[in-house]
Protein backbone atom coordinates (compact mmCIF):
# COMPACT_ATOMS: atom_id res chain seq x y z
CA UNK A 1 0.00 0.00 0.00
CA UNK A 2 1.00 3.18 -1.30
CA UNK A 3 2.13 6.14 1.44
CA UNK A 4 -0.38 8.92 1.62
CA UNK A 5 0.84 12.72 0.59
CA UNK A 6 0.45 13.41 4.35
CA UNK A 7 2.92 10.83 5.17
CA UNK A 8 5.53 11.68 2.33
CA UNK A 9 4.83 15.52 3.52
CA UNK A 10 5.83 14.66 7.43
CA UNK A 11 9.03 12.42 6.21
CA UNK A 12 9.66 15.29 3.79
CA UNK A 13 9.75 17.73 6.06
CA UNK A 14 11.50 15.55 8.83
CA UNK A 15 14.44 15.11 6.26
CA UNK A 16 14.58 19.15 5.84
CA UNK A 17 14.97 19.70 9.71
CA UNK A 18 17.45 16.96 9.95
CA UNK A 19 19.38 18.82 6.94
CA UNK A 20 18.81 21.99 8.49
CA UNK A 21 20.31 21.46 11.89
CA UNK A 22 23.36 19.18 10.72
CA UNK A 23 24.01 21.66 7.53
CA UNK A 24 24.09 24.67 10.30
CA UNK A 25 26.28 23.03 12.86
CA UNK A 26 29.02 21.65 10.21
CA UNK A 27 28.14 23.12 6.53
CA UNK A 28 27.31 21.18 3.48
CA UNK A 29 30.37 19.72 2.06
CA UNK A 30 30.58 17.97 5.59
CA UNK A 31 27.36 16.33 6.07
CA UNK A 32 26.35 13.54 4.29
CA UNK A 33 23.20 11.69 2.72
CA UNK A 34 23.88 9.02 4.90
CA UNK A 35 23.93 11.46 8.08
CA UNK A 36 21.24 13.51 7.15
CA UNK A 37 18.48 11.25 6.76
CA UNK A 38 19.75 8.86 9.46
CA UNK A 39 19.59 11.71 11.71
CA UNK A 40 15.94 11.93 10.19
CA UNK A 41 14.86 8.14 11.53
CA UNK A 42 15.39 7.12 8.13
CA UNK A 43 17.50 5.14 5.58
CA UNK A 44 18.97 6.98 2.60
CA UNK A 45 17.22 4.61 0.46
CA UNK A 46 14.04 6.76 0.78
CA UNK A 47 16.46 10.26 0.23
CA UNK A 48 15.43 9.90 -3.42
CA UNK A 49 11.88 9.82 -3.32
CA UNK A 50 11.71 13.46 -1.68
CA UNK A 51 14.62 15.13 -3.84
CA UNK A 52 16.74 14.90 -6.88
CA UNK A 53 20.19 15.92 -5.07
CA UNK A 54 22.06 16.87 -1.81
CA UNK A 55 22.03 20.58 -3.84
CA UNK A 56 18.17 20.46 -3.77
CA UNK A 57 18.21 19.26 -0.27
CA UNK A 58 20.46 22.38 0.69
CA UNK A 59 17.78 24.74 -1.27
CA UNK A 60 14.74 23.29 0.45
CA UNK A 61 17.04 23.81 4.25
CA UNK A 62 17.55 27.46 3.36
CA UNK A 63 13.63 27.90 1.88
CA UNK A 64 12.23 26.43 4.88
CA UNK A 65 13.42 29.57 6.74
CA UNK A 66 11.63 32.11 4.09
CA UNK A 67 8.87 30.22 4.44
CA UNK A 68 8.35 30.33 8.56
CA UNK A 69 8.27 34.49 9.08
CA UNK A 70 6.99 34.77 12.96
CA UNK A 71 7.25 38.87 11.85
CA UNK A 72 4.73 39.75 9.66
CA UNK A 73 2.18 41.75 11.14
CA UNK A 74 -0.89 39.40 10.39
CA UNK A 75 0.98 37.00 12.98
CA UNK A 76 0.89 38.27 15.72
CA UNK A 77 -0.97 41.70 16.42
CA UNK A 78 2.13 44.34 16.06
CA UNK A 79 2.75 46.83 13.97
CA UNK A 80 5.84 46.91 11.59
CA UNK A 81 7.86 49.15 13.43
CA UNK A 82 7.20 46.75 16.75
CA UNK A 83 7.83 43.61 14.54
CA UNK A 84 11.15 45.47 13.47
CA UNK A 85 12.65 46.47 16.81
CA UNK A 86 11.88 42.47 17.82
CA UNK A 87 13.66 41.17 15.43
CA UNK A 88 16.66 43.08 15.71
CA UNK A 89 16.41 42.40 19.27
CA UNK A 90 16.14 38.47 18.60
CA UNK A 91 18.75 38.15 15.78
CA UNK A 92 21.47 39.44 17.41
CA UNK A 93 20.72 37.92 21.36
CA UNK A 94 22.74 35.96 23.15
CA UNK A 95 19.54 32.97 22.94
CA UNK A 96 20.05 32.89 19.01
CA UNK A 97 23.79 32.95 19.03
CA UNK A 98 23.98 30.10 21.01
CA UNK A 99 21.63 27.58 19.56
CA UNK A 100 23.25 26.74 16.51
CA UNK A 101 20.48 24.27 15.73
CA UNK A 102 18.12 27.10 14.68
CA UNK A 103 20.54 29.79 13.25
CA UNK A 104 19.35 31.43 10.37
CA UNK A 105 21.15 30.56 7.11
CA UNK A 106 22.03 34.29 6.62
CA UNK A 107 25.17 34.08 9.08
CA UNK A 108 24.84 30.30 9.31
CA UNK A 109 25.68 29.32 5.86
CA UNK A 110 26.93 32.35 3.24
CA UNK A 111 30.22 30.44 2.45
CA UNK A 112 28.39 26.96 1.38
CA UNK A 113 25.96 29.33 -0.11
CA UNK A 114 28.55 31.52 -2.23
CA UNK A 115 29.71 28.25 -3.56
CA UNK A 116 26.47 26.31 -3.88
CA UNK A 117 24.99 26.11 -7.38
CA UNK A 118 21.71 28.22 -8.63
CA UNK A 119 18.63 26.47 -6.59
CA UNK A 120 20.45 27.27 -2.87
CA UNK A 121 21.29 30.99 -3.92
CA UNK A 122 17.63 31.55 -5.05
CA UNK A 123 16.47 30.04 -1.80
CA UNK A 124 18.91 32.54 0.12
CA UNK A 125 18.22 35.58 -2.08
CA UNK A 126 14.38 35.47 -1.32
CA UNK A 127 15.26 34.99 2.34
CA UNK A 128 17.20 38.14 2.66
CA UNK A 129 14.13 39.81 0.57
CA UNK A 130 12.45 38.36 2.99
CA UNK A 131 14.39 39.81 5.96
CA UNK A 132 14.51 43.09 3.87
CA UNK A 133 10.80 43.47 4.08
CA UNK A 134 10.04 43.53 7.70
CA UNK A 135 12.26 46.90 7.74
CA UNK A 136 10.92 47.86 4.47
CA UNK A 137 7.48 47.85 6.06
CA UNK A 138 8.71 49.42 9.26
CA UNK A 139 10.48 52.15 7.36
CA UNK A 140 7.26 52.70 4.57
CA UNK A 141 7.49 56.52 6.35
CA UNK A 142 11.33 56.98 5.10
CA UNK A 143 12.14 58.02 1.05
CA UNK A 144 15.40 56.27 2.12
CA UNK A 145 13.54 53.07 3.38
CA UNK A 146 14.52 50.67 1.47
CA UNK A 147 18.20 51.38 1.75
CA UNK A 148 18.13 51.87 5.42
CA UNK A 149 16.50 48.01 5.51
CA UNK A 150 19.19 46.88 3.67
CA UNK A 151 21.89 48.57 6.27
CA UNK A 152 19.66 46.88 8.57
CA UNK A 153 19.59 43.29 7.53
CA UNK A 154 23.82 43.87 6.72
CA UNK A 155 24.10 44.98 10.43
CA UNK A 156 22.33 41.92 11.93
CA UNK A 157 23.92 39.25 9.47
CA UNK A 158 27.55 40.65 9.44
CA UNK A 159 26.60 41.14 13.71
CA UNK A 160 26.27 37.58 13.82
CA UNK A 161 28.58 35.87 11.40
CA UNK A 162 31.33 38.24 13.53
CA UNK A 163 30.36 37.30 16.50
CA UNK A 164 30.22 33.35 15.36
CA UNK A 165 33.48 33.64 14.36
CA UNK A 166 35.24 34.66 17.61
CA UNK A 167 36.53 32.79 20.83
CA UNK A 168 36.76 36.04 22.81
CA UNK A 169 32.66 36.39 24.39
CA UNK A 170 33.39 39.67 24.72
CA UNK A 171 33.75 41.07 21.75
CA UNK A 172 30.93 38.78 20.32
CA UNK A 173 29.03 40.63 22.69
CA UNK A 174 30.59 43.83 21.62
CA UNK A 175 29.90 43.32 17.82
CA UNK A 176 26.32 42.20 18.44
CA UNK A 177 26.06 45.44 20.73
CA UNK A 178 27.16 47.76 18.10
CA UNK A 179 25.40 46.11 15.41
CA UNK A 180 22.01 46.03 17.58
CA UNK A 181 22.57 50.11 18.67
CA UNK A 182 23.41 51.06 14.82
CA UNK A 183 20.41 48.95 13.23
CA UNK A 184 17.58 50.32 15.89
CA UNK A 185 19.40 53.93 15.47
CA UNK A 186 18.65 53.36 11.48
CA UNK A 187 14.76 52.30 11.99
CA UNK A 188 14.20 54.81 14.81
CA UNK A 189 15.98 57.86 12.44
CA UNK A 190 13.35 60.44 11.04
Amino acid sequence: MPYSNDHKARTRARIVESARKLFNRHGFEQVSIDRIMSEAGLTRGGFYHHFDSKDALYAAAVTSFTHCNPFRPDATGHTPSQLARMLIELYLSDEVLDNIDFHCPLYALPGDVARAGLSPQTAYTQLIRNLTQVYVQALAHAPDGEQRAQAIVSLCVGGMVLARTTDDSALRRSLRTAARQQALAMLDAG
